[in-house]
């Protein structure tokens, strides 16, 4: 039997490219413990990016802990699908992965009191191809009650999970 690729537990890693060998929760809780217990103050952004390859697609979601006035850093994750889709599906499935850990981590955020962000890889100007999803996912990611960012806004997938798209 053929599984399914994301019925597979995530694989997640630092930027550095150390693995994370728990829970993405377990672990997004500990670095907010260290994060709070250093006195920082912290924002959350999630995005994810993809890139088509001949018949396969790359996605690269990544979770962007942001310290005020202190930089910040991030956790990846990448995943590779052959389903074939087109730039409006693409679209989609890269918001539907951003939120699918957005919802994993909203509880943890809330209880940590952090603000949590979803940035959608979709550009509001209707002269780029992507613009034909903006509707659906800003409902979508509206709909789940979530922080909605577009492109220009939306850096952590415009900016920081397109550079982890191999």
């Amino acid at each position: 039997m053929k599984a399914n690729y994301q019925s597979a537990p995530l694989l997640w890693r630092r930027f550095n490219g150390q693995t994370i060998d728990k829970p993405i929760v377990e672990e997004v809780e500990r670095l907010l413990i260290d994060e709070i217990k250093k006195g920082n103050s912290l924002k959350v952004c999630i995005g994810t990016d993809s890139q088509v390859y001949g018949s396969t697609t790359e996605f690269a979601t990544v979770i962007v802990f942001l310290r005020k006035q202190h930089g910040g850093f991030m956790l990846i994750c990448n995943e590779v699908s052959k389903q074939k889709l087109s730039i409006k599906e693409r679209m989609l499935l890269e918001v539907s992965k951003s939120i699918d850990i957005a919802y994993q981590l909203c509880h943890l955020l809330d209880e940590y009191q952090v603000e949590l962000e979803v940035h959608a890889d979709i550009n509001t100007s209707p002269n780029f191809k992507s613009n034909t999803a903006l509707n659906e996912a800003m409902g979508y990611i509206l709909g789940m009650g979530f922080v909605f960012k577009a492109k220009p806004d939306a850096f952590a997938s415009s900016y920081c999970a397109n550079r982890m798209v191999h």
